[in-house]
């Protein structure tokens, strides 16, 4: 990969004993700092406070458990405090709230969520990890019997009793994020008819509009309601005891039960009462070891803003994957390692009814709220596999890199089959600051069931320098409705026929060798084709015929998207 880094060896330092590090909040970023600390260091005295009942569960699981995938709790269960005590002599009180932190004294107050009852604990070191809370608004009717949000356990057996006890056959998802769409998932398992309210005109916020499309058109196919572009007003309880759910545009739906996914926000009382700065995200401050401005006080995993690889920018991400990661850092950092975190590249997967959506790296409009403007982008739509093997399903692949040096800045994939191994090449590509010739020259698994010859990963590689070295200029799909180009689809006549651009005129590659003088030698034509090769084979004849030509990368299948997102297109 380009621009590697050569790491050092290091020596770790001999252990400080006789400290006690504390640690607020258990799952991901708490339990997993705990259990490396104790690998590198025998002799602290280790604590962690947790205000639920459980220190370390799966939180990535509650949907499954609550649609019937998972069906035993217990398999949610990551480690039990037995397990932390009797495998790393690990101290840990369930149940109990961190209420206060003495940052002079180094004690903090701690409380007992059943009996009440309160006592000081010193530490020498302290790990902040209290995680994000669902978003409720303060909105009439969000606390209403059968209007839940998707937390913890407890949280997930609620949900299973009410859909039981009730014989619940209809729902409303609020939010169309990860997991709105993961409880659409689970309710239609479980035999539920879903409604999504989402108050942007997408599901999925991180993706590009245009790459969110496939995914809505499936969520359709499968009988799902999706009601966009319209937020939460209230939520109401009819005569009979069923919730109706109202919108700001004065829709209603009505429903068995309200799930709210609209997003969560970094718990960040505690450190905010202590005189811990915040960001501009709300998220505690941290720097490269996780430790906070108070050099005794680390923090990690959702309650932390840390710098995105891609654009720089502090962000919050709750991904379970960076806590876990935090988590290590932090307890290298507390061990006496020179230990960094390197940010975060949002990597992420959901499935969704059958579908696989991807991404890693900055989305277009990332890119453009943060002011980057020297990228260019490819759109490709290749099957998973090699097409002649029975079975090849497509895969909606977009690629980001900038311009001219081609260093990866994001991609985003949609499609049944393949879809997040490409998305795990490209981001350890990312990692390495690839660029899009890595890409291109990456030497990946094949077998006719598995991959191509040119794996997707390849392809989107070699049409992003083929962008670069000048090969295929591209054209903008956003400007295509102000510009006065010529319009040139490649396809056969009747495909043509079919369905084509407006405005476009037909001539077919098989016939341009015979045909190209018919085209205008004083505009520019752009051309495209179904997915985007003939129209390359085209622009590249063109080309080397004295044409001004670009690509519509991606083809019509592209166009299609786009006209979603804009039917005036």
């Amino acid at each position: 990969m380009s621009d590697h880094a050569e790491h050092e060896p290091t020596h770790p330092p001999n252990p400080i004993p006789g400290r006690r590090v504390l640690i607020v909040g258990g799952v991901a970023g708490g339990a997993s700092c705990a259990a490396r600390l104790r690998r590198l260091d025998e002799s602290v005295e280790i604590v962690v406070f947790d205000r639920g009942p459980y220190v370390a569960f799966a939180n990535c699981g509650l949907p499954y458990y609550v649609g019937d995938v998972i069906v035993d709790e217990r398999t949610l269960l990551v480690a039990s405090p037995e397990m932390f005590r009797e495998r790393f002599n690990i101290e840990v009180h369930t149940d109990t709230d961190v209420i206060g932190i003495d940052r002079r004294a180094r004690t903090i107050d701690v409380r007992d969520v059943h009996s009440g009852y309160s006592r000081t604990e010193h530490y020498d070191a302290l790990v902040l990890s209290p995680g994000a809370a669902p978003i409720r608004p303060p909105l009439p009717g969000v606390d209403l019997p059968g209007v839940f949000a998707v937390r913890n356990i407890p949280d997930s057996r609620r949900i299973r009793s009410w859909i039981a006890d009730r014989r619940a056959s209809t729902a409303v998802i609020v939010g169309g994020g990860f997991i709105g769409l993961e409880m659409v998932e689970n309710l239609i398992h479980r035999g539920l008819t879903v409604t999504v309210l989402e108050k942007l005109p997408q599901v999925m916020p991180p993706l590009d509009p245009e790459v969110a499309v496939p995914l809505m058109e499936h969520l359709i196919a499968e009988g799902v309601q999706l009601h966009l572009g319209d937020g939460l007003a209230r939520i109401d309880q009819g005569a009979d005891g069923r919730l109706i759910v109202v919108a700001e545009s004065g829709a209603s739906f009505p429903a068995d039960v309200v799930i709210l996914a609209i997003g969560v926000r970094p718990e960040t009382a505690l450190a905010k009462a202590a005189g811990l700065p915040l960001g501009s995200r709300s998220g505690i401050i941290v720097d490269a070891q996780m430790r906070t401005s108070d050099p005794a006080i680390w923090a990690v995993g959702d309650v932390v803003e840390v710098a995105d690889v891609i654009t720089g920018q502090d962000t919050v991400l709750p991904l379970a994957g960076p806590a876990n990661r935090q988590g290590r850092v932090a307890a290298e950092s507390i061990a006496g390692r020179a230990t960094q975190f390197r940010g975060i590249q949002a990597t992420a997967v959901v499935g969704v009814l059958g579908l696989t959506v991807a991404s890693t790296g900055a989305s277009e409009k990332g890119l453009r709220r943060a002011g980057v403007t020297s990228f260019e982008k490819v759109y490709l739509h290749p099957g998973h596999h090699a097409a002649y093997y029975p079975g090849a399903r497509s895969i909606h692949l977009k690629l980001l890199f900038s311009v001219p040096d081609g260093r990866i800045l994001g991609a985003q994939a949609i499609g049944l089959e393949g879809v997040e191994k490409r998305i795990d090449v490209i981001a350890t590509a990312i990692q390495f600051r690839g660029t899009v010739h890595d890409l291109a020259e990456a030497e990946l698994c094949y077998a006719p069931q598995f991959g191509a010859a040119k794996d997707p990963v390849n392809l989107a590689g070699m049409l992003a320098e083929n962008v670069l070295n000048g090969d295929m200029p591209v054209a903008d799909w956003l400007a295509l409705d102000r510009t006065d180009v010529l319009l040139l689809d490649v396809r056969e006549p009747d495909e043509f026929a079919a369905a084509h651009i407006p405005g476009a005129i037909n001539l077919p590659l098989s016939q341009m060798r015979d045909r190209y003088a018919e085209l205008p030698t004083n505009r520019d034509i752009w051309t495209y084709c179904g997915v985007g090769q003939r129209a390359y084979f085209a622009n590249r004849f063109l080309a080397q015929h004295g044409y001004r030509s670009r690509n519509l990368s991606g083809g019509y299948a592209t166009y299609q998207a786009f006209r979603t997102v804009d039917p005036t297109r």
